[in-house]
């Protein structure tokens, strides 16, 4: 059960030092913005563009930078994994089965842990974006009505390299894409924005929690754009095991 003034374990902050020895041994982090002080321990919501199976380890790496210990909303799958579920569970991570009835209630989890003070990593497009030039694809709805029913602020927190370092299809091909990110050692560059503001729309009102998905995801494709100056269309490194989907494509909104 949660309870108020939740404090991440020790293990957890460990393992996020052990994440930033391990990003800077196969790449150089570079990590900009912030996080507002009074925020930095919650409540609060991180949402993140999603690009690589590397992600949570870089941003664990990201966020220690930031004095930020968050609890990341991860795929079952991982928690069903010998040894690394026992982990997962231990450092207070959320687990989402997607495409189950539990998606709702992992969302009532994520809530109560927010509202009983912690820090929660989300991605609001639910998988490794697909679109073929790795832009932000069109969010869920779950960020924001765990915003919706939290209150938290909803910081935008855009990533790029980490496609460098682990195939889509790990860990098939890992120990290949390992090899060659501490060869060329790539950049791997993460921003934290501006608190996305939500405060004009209201839970409960048709179409608001779609609005404020893509609000959210305009502000992470915001600011992804300087991460990637060189690389504004398509990327310059291509995984041929990456699948393209376009469907979910996401249009950038100029007004709420």
């Amino acid at each position: 059960m949660e309870t108020t003034g939740w404090r991440p374990p020790l293990f957890w902050r460990a393992a996020q030092l052990f994440a930033r020895g391990l990003v800077g041994a196969l790449g150089r982090l570079e990590v900009t913005g912030d996080v507002p002080a009074e925020l930095r321990r919650g409540p609060l919501i991180l949402a993140a563009n999603h690009i690589s199976p590397f992600d949570p380890v870089v941003l664990a790496a990201a966020c220690r930078a930031r004095g930020v210990a968050p609890r990341i909303m991860a795929t079952g799958g991982l928690f069903r994994a010998p040894v690394i579920g026992a982990l997962m569970r231990h450092a207070g991570h959320l687990r989402v089965d997607r495409g189950t009835a539990a998606v709702h209630q992992a969302l009532d989890q994520a809530a109560t842990a927010v509202a009983a003070g912690s820090v929660v990593l989300v991605y609001p497009e639910g998988r490794i974006g697909l679109d073929p030039g790795m832009w932000p694809e069109r969010g869920k709805t779950g960020v924001a009505r765990l915003a919706f029913a939290s209150g938290a602020a909803v910081v935008p927190v855009a990533q790029w390299g980490s496609h460098e370092v682990l195939p889509y299809r790990a860990p098939k091909g890992m120990l290949r894409g390992l090899a060659r990110a501490v060869a060329r050692r790539p950049a791997i560059r993460v921003h934290f924005g501006t608190p996305v503001l939500l405060r004009d729309l209201h839970r409960g009102t048709p179409g608001a929690a779609r609005r404020a998905t893509d609000r959210i995801i305009d502000a992470i494709t915001e600011e992804l754009a300087p991460l990637r100056p060189d690389e504004p269309e398509r990327p310059r490194h291509v995984d041929p095991g990456r699948p393209t989907d376009t469907s979910r494509s996401h249009r950038r909104h100029t007004s709420g």
